[in-house]
């Protein structure tokens, strides 16, 4: 094997994987031009059908007064459930703000009609029958006692169809995002009447998208056991050939719903299996779907019970479900996984195919960030004890590097004297690795093991909630976002604002430095060809990480110093031992 071309394969690739990132961007102005076109437009209501609520002549009045407010309150959480339409559409999370500035709005996460982002879930029935009366988005509901909904302490919503039939809706809310709603239908007529009862979560813009190839934004759920992720487009296309529906199954247990970077809406069925008391047989319907109103995008995500309920004469039928409207927490959604047995919930985070690495990864990185109180200080803490890992393995690999630097004279002279003869050059290259015991492939191992390390970190802070807007030092305020500084404004002393390609910021400038010395401490490579590349390789690799997370940039530099010291050391030490033995360290 040619070491110094397998050297150069692995750069490359590692410089197309992550190029190919970036690459992979689309146009921001683009994007804000779409989504500044997807604005709220005139409201057409739904065609009946399984989750979509049916207009009702007559029930819409001209002129009607405001709507009544059913106030949230709870120590993460505020916002209404707006009474009429029974719509949760005003929802705020406490804990979040949009930037790191401190006078930043706190993070809105659903929102009314009639406002840029019209964002919420609602609760609604079908008359399957074709004859009951039942609640649509113009009905004012009545609420039973007084507000606000807090903790522990559920509220009844209730209507009065004025033909026997009594509808309500039992709502309950947790100490952080999860909302419960009991929706019953009380037949006090003399006939029974068949239902339909839905939950749906409706987007009716489009969001702008990161745009990044590794992380999911769209539809997702966990539908019979298998993960479900549909981009907006795909389901868009999907709808096109299917009347709006781009995905729709029936499922024993799980949840579906609609997923930011860092924010999640979603449903899930109460009667989860596994839980104490669940009916294995009981199944529900998911349904993502794109519903074009007045020229613009809607999306929507609604999950019913997969047949109508019959509610007999002086019978009661009921549906449960529960929303999630808030943030992606590891630890909040393994809660809700374990605790009310939402199949997989924690999968809402998009992982990624190095699953088994990014989530270990998180909890060590969260146990060492309560441990010192920041997360920086908990990457570097994470890399000493990666490194301290792989300490016998890499110290063999540097070992050998060493060693093939010190070889470096020989294996010239063996080139220059056999530069007619490439066969008798290689088997002569064998025999003196051979005789000096060095394994020419050994050099990899260094980098082979930090690539899938390099990749799951990569994922753990891009895609966790957790790492959003955590500080270091300095001028990192968020190790999630990029180093805000620039050597091209001389770190803020001239007033430019220059374009993306000409950011270089001052932890990308130290990562390049550590790389390029853990470059000199590598044998150099016989051919001059190869000897440039991997020369400009700590230059191309400064350029291409300046604008990735500040926190993986720091990983890198300090896995990098900790790479240099331990190649000088162990240098040093062979260079001592060659000595002892009475063979010239340059040889």
């Amino acid at each position: 094997m040619d070491n110094k071309r397998l050297l150069i394969a692995i750069a490359i690739s590692i410089a197309i994987l992550l190029g190919f990132d970036l690459l992979k961007r689309p146009a921001v102005e683009q994007q804000r031009q779409e989504q500044r076109q997807a604005q709220q437009a005139p409201t057409v209501p739904l065609p009946p059908g399984v989750g979509s609520p049916a207009p009702i002549p007559g029930n819409a009045e001209p002129n009607r007064p405001a709507a009544e407010q059913l106030a949230i309150e709870t120590p993460r959480l505020s916002g209404h459930v707006n009474l009429r339409g029974a719509r949760l559409d005003d929802l705020v999370l406490k804990d979040y703000r949009e930037t790191v500035a401190r006078d930043s709005p706190l993070v809105r996460m659903f929102a009314p009609r009639g406002e840029p982002s019209p964002y919420f879930a609602q609760w609604g029935w079908t008359a399957a029958d074709g004859r009951t009366r039942v609640p649509d988005g113009e009905t004012d509901w009545t609420l039973q006692g007084a507000g606000p909904l807090e903790v522990d302490r559920p509220l009844t919503l209730r209507w009065d169809n004025g033909q026997g039939q009594v509808f309500e809706i039992v709502l309950a809310v947790d100490r952080n995002f999860m909302f419960t709603a009991e929706q019953r239908v009380i037949n006090n007529g003399a006939e029974p009447v068949q239902v339909l009862p839905w939950t749906r979560i409706r987007r009716e813009y489009t969001p702008h998208i990161e745009g990044f190839y590794i992380l999911h934004e769209g539809f997702v759920g966990v539908l019979d056991g298998r993960l479900q992720e549909m981009k907006y487009s795909a389901v868009k296309e999907e709808g096109a050939r299917n009347q709006g529906v781009g995905l729709s199954m029936e499922s024993g247990d799980g949840w579906a719903g609609i997923t930011d970077k860092y924010w999640l809406a979603a449903i899930a069925p109460v009667n989860q299996a596994g839980a104490p008391g669940a009916d294995p047989s009981q199944r529900v319907r998911a349904t993502f779907r794109h519903v074009p109103e007045g020229g613009q995008d809607r999306w929507q995500v609604d999950v019913s019970a997969p047949a109508p309920l019959t509610a007999a004469p002086g019978a009661t039928a009921g549906f449960a479900t529960r929303v999630f409207g808030g943030a992606k927490e590891v630890r909040t959604l393994d809660h809700y996984r374990d605790n009310l047995h939402i199949r997989d919930f924690d999968k809402a985070i998009d992982f990624g195919w190095f699953y088994f690495l990014t989530k270990p990864f998180f909890y060590a990185l969260d146990w060492l960030y309560h441990l010192s109180g920041n997360f920086g200080v908990a990457i570097l803490l994470f890399t000493v004890a990666l490194k301290a890992a792989f300490f016998p393995l890499a110290n063999k690999a540097y070992k050998s590097m060493a060693r093939m630097k010190a070889l470096a004279p020989k294996m010239q002279e063996i080139k220059e004297r056999t530069k007619d003869d490439p066969a008798k050059a290689q088997q002569e290259m064998m025999a003196l690795y051979k005789s000096e015991k060095v394994n020419p492939a050994s050099g990899c191992l260094p980098i082979l093991i930090q690539i899938p390390v390099f990749f799951a970190l990569y994922k753990v802070l891009f895609v966790t909630i957790e790492m959003r807007h955590a500080p270091f030092f300095g001028w990192i305020r968020d190790l999630s976002a990029p180093d805000p500084t620039n050597l091209f404004t001389l770190f803020g002393l001239i007033p430019w604002d220059p374009p993306h390609m000409l950011h270089m910021p001052a932890w990308a400038i130290i990562m390049g430095i550590t790389m390029y010395v853990q470059y000199k401490l590598n044998p150099t490579p016989p051919d001059p060809i190869q000897a440039k590349l991997f020369a400009f390789m700590p230059l191309i690799f400064t350029f291409m990480l300046a604008s990735f997370p500040a926190g993986l940039v720091i990983y890198w530099s300090w896995n990098n110093l900790l790479s240099v010291s331990q190649q000088y050391y162990i240098s040093r030490h062979d260079r001592a031992e060659r000595r002892g033995a009475g063979v010239p360290a340059k040889t």
